[in-house]
């Protein structure tokens, strides 16, 4: 069979090391969207037929296409609505974005925001008070970078018909002052839902258009797909509206979430879910939420924290987790567990204890936040997989520990922050990726910072933690085989015959670049199904051999 597309470079790097004979690997033969042949240039023309398109990318280095492990492309539409606060270091600062927002709409008229990290307020009572005046008393929500949590002004409550405390299904608070009186700030979803509820959504349609643009955007800096830990609301709408408009320029893996309060009825309906999909999407995992953020004193803990918080399951009863999760795992339906504090993480492997390995899909853990030392060989030997990311320490922590996260914590638990080395030195699976929109989805800055621990293009800034950053070919793994593995595909993530024709070709080696080089160097191509999803500007063109 002649091939569809042949790619050439000086350098590819398979992920495991891969020659044909004493040769090293310089070009790849794709046909059906599958690698059909790997050889050298020489081999090319063994390779053509009247339709291959042959692409000679030169120096740049050629790799399987990078996956983000944990993202949230089309959920993450609506939570980035309206202003980006997310670069916001002061809190006047925040207050004239959201007024310069709000000066030009009518005065019943919602304001949005997202991204605001809680440390601007160094350490302030967090209230609707602190962006009312800033809105003009107009009805607004604004969440924190987390996600977990929101900020909303009075005339939101007043919608929302919120004016005191409420109850819930899950641990969901409406925090209320002494008084009984809602003061504004909103912990996890059940709680934000009620604002959200009465909070204009963009069309489907117009959702859908977006939803092209920024998987071109993140096919850029490199991503061929990711795992997507939801599929909320009209997600699948959108998805559908979405191709419609084309093939999505990613590959999406989405794991729908398992809400506190399940019943059979409802497990039914995930394990029915599972393979639904489209062209380039999929339902093939179930998510869990198992406890909240330390930022906002929602994780779970083994003592409590600094302020007396994060000291409870975000589910009331645990064991209702454990039976669910063990009723998917019976049906072998793979599952993802958010797990950040020590206490969340020791329960979900205490969950996922004794079951027999038979589903091809490993089950793993999101976030792992803090980690006790003996909890990490219990990966290794039940065989679960660790999903982190690292951009989390490097954009919200600091090496001197004077961040919200780490004073919650205190230092002992601190120290013990996102232990990416040492679960890899002891042989556990870790997968990276971004969790955008909580991080920046660029890849290339999560390979640099899952080295250096601090955020990308600024090495004045002190690593957090740095014994524990991964060495490039991890880093590289990380996003690739690791990848592959936690999707129950033990072979894939690499450049081998009979893999996935995904591939990311890098100006520069990230095995070799400087991680700040390699962080700010454009990618040169980005192919998914053996399509051509982006080129950079000068990048070689296409020759059509006839």
């Amino acid at each position: 069979m002649k091939a569809d597309l042949v790619l050439c470079a000086d350098t590819v790097h398979t992920v495991h090391t891969l020659t044909v004979g004493a040769r090293p690997v310089e070009a790849v033969a794709v046909s059906g969207g599958v690698i059909s042949a790997v050889g050298s240039r020489r081999d090319v023309r063994d390779w053509r037929g009247p339709g291959t398109e042959v692409v000679d990318l030169g120096r740049a280095v050629l790799t399987p296409g990078l996956v983000d492990g944990h993202f949230h492309p089309v959920a993450g539409l609506s939570l980035t609505a309206d202003v980006d606060l997310s670069q916001v270091r002061h809190p006047d600062q925040a207050c004239r974005l959201l007024a310069e927002a709000a000066a030009s709409r009518p005065p019943d008229a919602w304001v949005q925001g997202w991204g605001l990290d809680p440390n601007v307020f160094g350490g302030r009572p967090l209230t609707g008070a602190l962006i009312d005046d800033a809105v003009g008393g107009r009805p607004a929500f604004v969440r924190f970078f987390d996600a977990h949590s929101a900020l909303v002004t009075p005339a939101a409550l007043r919608i929302a018909g919120i004016d005191g405390p409420r109850e819930f299904d899950q641990r969901s608070t409406v925090v209320c002052d002494q008084t009984g009186r809602p003061t504004g700030l909103l912990h996890e979803s059940a709680a934000m839902q009620l604002v959200l509820d009465h909070v204009p959504v963009e069309p489907v349609a117009a959702r859908a258009a977006r939803l092209h643009v920024l998987l071109r955007e993140m096919a850029a800096t490199g991503l061929t797909a990711g795992h997507v830990m939801d599929l909320l609301g009209d997600s699948e709408e959108v998805l559908t509206a979405a191709e419609e408009l084309g093939d999505l320029p990613l590959r999406l893996r989405f794991a729908p979430w398992c809400d506190p309060g399940v019943d059979a009825d409802g497990i039914s309906s995930l394990i029915g879910l599972q393979g639904r999909g489209g062209r380039r999407w999929q339902v093939a995992a179930v998510k869990f939420m198992l406890d909240g953020t330390i930022d906002n004193g929602t994780a779970w803990l083994e003592a409590p924290d600094a302020l007396g918080e994060s000291t409870e399951s975000l589910w009331p009863d645990v064991d209702a987790y454990t039976h669910a999760l063990r009723e998917l795992a019976a049906a072998g339906v793979p599952t993802a567990t958010h797990a950040i504090g020590d206490a969340a993480v020791r329960h979900v492997l205490d969950a996922l204890d004794g079951l027999a390995r038979t589903a091809s899909v490993p089950h793993r853990v999101e976030h792992v936040e803090t980690l006790p030392g003996n909890l990490i060989d219990r990966f290794r030997r039940q065989g679960v997989v660790a999903s982190m990311q690292p951009t989390h320490c490097s954009h919200f922590t600091r090496a001197d520990q004077t961040d919200n996260w780490s004073v919650r914590l205190g230092t002992h638990r601190a120290d013990r922050a996102w232990r990416c080395r040492d679960l890899r030195d002891a042989g556990v699976p870790v997968v990276l990726g971004s969790d955008w929109p909580v991080a920046p989805f660029d890849a290339r800055h999560g390979l640099a910072e899952a080295m250096t621990r601090r955020p990308a293009l600024e090495p004045e800034v002190p690593p957090v933690g740095p014994t524990q950053g991964l060495t490039a070919r991890m880093a590289l793994e990380g996003y690739t085989s690791h990848a592959a593995l936690a999707a129950g595909e033990p072979g894939g993530g690499r450049i081998a015959i009979g893999g996935r024709a995904d591939f990311t070709a890098f100006t520069v080696d990230p095995l070799r670049a400087d991680p700040d080089e390699l962080a700010e160097a454009p990618i040169a191509l980005t192919v998914v199904g053996g399509v051509i999803v982006h080129r950079a500007a000068d990048a070689p063109e296409s020759a059509l051999v006839r």
